[in-house]
């Protein structure tokens, strides 16, 4: 039955066929649920407001047999990762998610990226700062630094794990939460070249809505 309790945003709902190595490994550092592994499928959904989350992984859960990895209750945004070694039954209970909504994919805002920069050859202490808040690889003197920046922020999931598939990166930091989403892909200049191209590119396709601006 489609929720009636208030309206609901879809900010992302972006769907991952397959989770690469590294971007799985990260993942699985940050989130507090069931741990993703790497060639399982999973879903990134985000909404507005954030209570209704709560009842969206309850549909998921009990429609199919995928496993939370990470659920985040804000007053704004309500973010909820599931994944399962099926893409059918991630599928499945994306198709659920949407039915109790009474929306469909197509009603998801259409993604943007606000940043999409490299830095080349980058220094020691810039590598340092970069890598006190990260619980990914490390950035090396020398390497490129490819940031990106997507609103919604769970498109950076999305975007990290595309990059991967192009590349051979290191996956520094991903931050798929909150008003914006970030991510930090180095290696060298070639590869994080081709790792932007390819996440530029995977973002850009995807359809969905314009967000209105408020008045």
């Amino acid at each position: 039955m489609p929720m009636a309790e208030q309206k609901v945003q879809l900010r992302c709902y972006s769907y991952i066929d397959m989770l690469q190595p590294q971007f799985a490994s990260y993942f699985a550092t940050v989130a507090r649920g069931y741990l993703p592994k790497a060639g399982q499928a999973a879903l990134f959904i985000e909404i507005a407001p954030g209570m209704p989350i709560n009842r969206i992984t309850d549909v998921a859960v009990k429609a199919t047999s995928v496993t939370v990895g990470e659920l985040i209750v804000e007053r704004s945004f309500g973010f909820l990762e599931i994944h399962h070694d099926s893409q059918a039954e991630v599928m499945q209970a994306g198709q659920a998610i949407l039915d109790y909504l009474g929306i469909d994919e197509s009603d998801r805002l259409k993604p943007k990226l606000v940043t999409n920069q490299i830095i080349k050859r980058v220094n020691d202490y810039h590598s340092m700062l970069i890598n006190r808040s990260t619980k990914g690889m490390m950035l090396v003197r020398d390497q490129s630094l490819y940031i990106g920046e997507t609103v919604p922020a769970g498109y950076a999931a999305y975007a990290a794990n595309e990059a991967e598939k192009a590349a051979d990166i290191n996956i520094i930091n991903v931050r798929a939460v909150g008003r914006f989403g970030r991510y930090y892909i180095g290696g060298t200049e070639s590869e994080v070249q081709a790792a932007m191209q390819a996440a530029t590119v995977a973002v850009n396709s995807l359809e969905g809505k314009e967000e209105e601006r408020k008045k």
